[in-house]
């Protein structure tokens, strides 16, 4: 019996917040299989470098976008999910502003697109199984970890705080008892300026405390929306 060789790759999902709207960072291929097809930046992991330097060096050679960390999601090795062979692909996932990056497609990738999650492509290999788990992580995680805040302005109104868990929930939040449990965390600055938002009076500015944020997580941090 002839012993097949296993080849390792990685995945990354890359989701972008902007103006009450989740999307995803996705590639179309270049080559076979599936060309054409839109897909989750990746690829093989060389022999000389981590699985986080593979996946941080596939996304930025076939997006443009370089990001510093992206959390392992899973690891996906069904025995058909690549018609090249058995491959294994380590899937990762992260959260960022698209406007912070201009986006190219290089290598591998003839197009680099954002789509918003409402309107997905049809995705090659098992990426849209990569991509479902993906969304329900990003959506447990913000439930227990007050994530996301590099995502809003450096100083917002707590209003932007309180649109930006409704979207990544994909539902509506007790806003009262959110705001309690917010503030309780201490992680918020209240500043002494003022936005007007339409016709409503003039709404506080906040700003996040990332110092005292990390001395929480540290500490082990309890939050529950």
């Amino acid at each position: 019996m002839s012993q097949q060789l296993i080849k390792l790759s990685v995945d990354a999902v890359v989701f972008g917040y902007e103006a009450g709207d989740i999307s995803v960072l996705l590639i179309k291929r270049k080559y076979d299989p599936y060309k054409g097809q839109w897909a989750i930046p990746g690829g093989f992991v060389l022999n000389d470098e981590s699985l986080e330097e593979a996946v941080e060096r596939e996304l930025h050679e076939e997006t443009g976008v370089k990001i510093n960390y992206l959390e392992q999601l899973y690891t996906f090795g069904k025995t058909e999910r690549d018609p090249r062979g058995r491959v294994v692909s380590v899937a990762y996932f992260g959260l960022i502003r698209p406007n912070a990056f201009k986006i190219h497609a290089s290598t591998d990738a003839e197009q680099a697109q954002w789509f918003n999650i409402k309107a997905l492509p049809e995705l090659a290999f098992d990426h849209k199984d990569i991509l479902d788990m993906a969304i329900q992580r990003l959506q447990g995680k913000i439930t227990y970890e007050p994530i996301g805040f590099e995502l809003l302005d450096k100083k917002f109104p707590f209003s932007d705080l309180e649109k930006l868990y409704t979207t990544l929930l994909g539902r509506p939040i007790d806003r009262r008892n959110f705001r309690k449990k917010i503030v309780g965390l201490n992680v918020l600055d209240e500043l002494d300026e003022k936005v007007s938002k339409g016709s409503g009076r003039p709404a506080n500015l906040f700003q996040f405390n990332q110092k005292r944020y990390f001395q929480l997580k540290k500490e082990g941090i309890i939050f529950e929306i």
